[in-house]
């Protein structure tokens, strides 16, 4: 059964569960039922299927954690056409960029904005054409096995970002990993799981479709209610979640208050940890606070679906490796360490992690796809990525050593430098620019960036006030370096690059 066979099929048997749940920073509730979300598709596919005819270009989808975004991820796939999340964080700029590389026929948005492109319907207009719409899409029209479901964009090295294109096939294999995850099995009760990230970064695909698949409830965490500790701990408390998929970081800043703890979410039974480096440390005191809860560490790019490995992280683990492993290798997928020129290595030995299985997206959207290739393991042939990540095998677990080229997780978000330093040098005062991440125990903590500006610095800060302005027109914010170095000339190598070691040496 396909995952919207198996969310139709919700709108009957769970009618009234509520499918999606947002309670923000004002306390105003936002909810959709099973039956409400089934049925709004419904009539919005069959909008865009008699407004658009033939064009099948995928459809961009604006907001933000409001429940009327998987009313049109929904509608998007139902009527043949893939959605592609952009969250309100995203800059205009960069939402332009999305609009051109998609070619997309409309934009559907949930939230207020001043978007000034042509054919947005806004969530009002949205909410008018389901209450007038008495005709439903049928299945005739369905997302389908090797046709995209989703896009999403990532941090590109020209400065544009990358659109990662996944099948409904990629996505149904993920989703029937991703449920078994952890000891508790899942599918014969009810679940309300949380979702930390936007829809636009592609961990929030493993608590999405993992909830609608399992007939429960998606709690959603606004941006305003995570840094609000108060408003934070109290959505929390009012979910009675039994799952929470989020990155380390998130995790880190929950434990930063004692509440956080059994008492706080009785029900928690499962957490799901994938987007940046688990430290030993978090998932430590997770077992310590919540003592009948697993906690999984995985790993993946967007480019293989979310996640391809897992491992249920106990105190023997813990004892037992440090940093931790990100696990064993889910069903149909295979995991390869290779060198520079394509040979398989030894285990124990680093190298690039290469990616074979039924979860490998067929490419990137209008870009190259040199890191795609197709690989035959026994008689199967599976699609193949190399992931650019350095890692090793031991013990039978793949461990993840960081990236072979010039892109971090930051905070979960996987970032080019390249990107940054790109978008850096589009600002009229900055003649150069190198971008340089600081590491703390292990992980990406902040970023500096060393400048050559046109002009004479007489405050540093306000000249980097100037600086993070000028940039976040372009970039969102979790991509804006936090400290600004001012520099008369940056050092190059004896091979003219920028010497980045020198630089390290100075944030060090």
């Amino acid at each position: 059964m396909s995952i919207i066979e198996k969310i139709n099929l919700y709108a009957k048997t769970r009618s009234n569960v509520v499918a999606c749940y947002n309670y923000s920073h004002d306390q105003v509730v936002q909810s959709l039922t099973y039956k409400e979300l089934v049925d709004f598709s419904d009539k919005l596919g069959f909008y865009l299927q008699k407004t658009l005819g033939d064009n099948k270009n995928p459809i961009v989808v604006y907001g933000h954690k409001n429940p009327y975004m998987l009313v049109c991820f929904l509608a998007c796939v139902k009527s043949g056409r893939a959605y592609v999340p952009v969250d309100i964080s995203v800059p205009k700029e960069r939402v332009k960029d999305i609009v051109d590389a998609t070619n997309t026929p409309l934009v559907l948005c949930t939230e207020s904005t001043e978007l000034l492109f042509d054919n947005v319907i806004h969530l009002d207009e949205i909410k008018d054409i389901i209450n007038v719409t008495d005709k439903k899409i049928t299945s005739d029209y369905y997302v389908k096995a090797e046709d995209i479901f989703y896009i999403i964009f990532t941090s590109g090295s020209t400065g544009n970002p990358k659109g990662v294109r996944i099948t409904e096939q990629c996505l149904i294999n993920f989703i029937r990993w991703a449920v078994t995850l952890g000891e508790k099995n899942f599918a014969d009760k009810q679940v309300t799981i949380i979702n930390q990230a936007p829809f636009s970064f592609d961990l929030s695909v493993m608590d999405l479709y993992m909830s609608l698949y399992l007939g429960g409830t998606l709690w959603c965490l606004e941006k305003s209610a995570q840094s609000n500790y108060g408003v934070m701990y109290e959505s929390l408390k009012k979910s009675n979640a039994n799952i929470m998929v989020s990155t380390p970081s998130f995790a880190n800043l929950c434990l930063s208050g004692d509440v956080f703890d059994k008492n706080l979410m009785p029900k928690m039974e499962l957490f799901l940890f994938c987007g940046e480096t688990l430290p030993n440390s978090t998932a430590k005191q997770l077992l310590d606070r919540f003592p009948k809860a697993n906690v999984i560490n995985t790993y993946g790019p967007t480019e293989s679906t979310v996640a391809v490995t897992e491992i249920d992280v106990t105190h023997e683990i813990l004892k037992g490796y440090n940093p931790l492993p990100v696990g064993e290798v889910k069903p149909g997928t295979h995991i390869f360490i290779q060198d520079e020129s394509g040979n398989l290595l030894p285990e124990g030995d680093k190298g690039e992690i290469v990616i074979v299985g039924d979860t490998v997206s067929p490419g990137y959207l209008n870009a190259p796809n040199i890191s795609f290739s197709k690989k035959k393991v026994g008689k199967k042939l599976y699609r193949s990525y190399r992931t650019g990540d350095k890692g090793y095998i031991k013990d039978g677990y793949i461990f993840y050593c960081g990236r072979m080229d010039s892109q971090i997780k930051l905070h979960g978000y996987r970032i080019e430098i390249e990107d940054i330093e790109n978008n850096l040098q589009k600002l009229p005062i900055i003649k150069n620019a190198a971008v340089i991440p600081v590491e703390n125990s292990g992980a990406i903590d902040y970023l500096v960036a060393f400048v050559v500006v046109d002009f004479e610095v007489e405050s540093s800060l306000k000249a980097s006030v100037v600086i993070k302005k000028g940039l976040q027109r372009f970039l969102p914010q979790y991509m804006v370096p936090k400290k600004f170095v001012f520099k008369d000339a940056l050092p190059i190598t004896d091979r003219g690059k920028i010497d980045r070691r020198k630089l390290k040496e100075e944030v060090a």
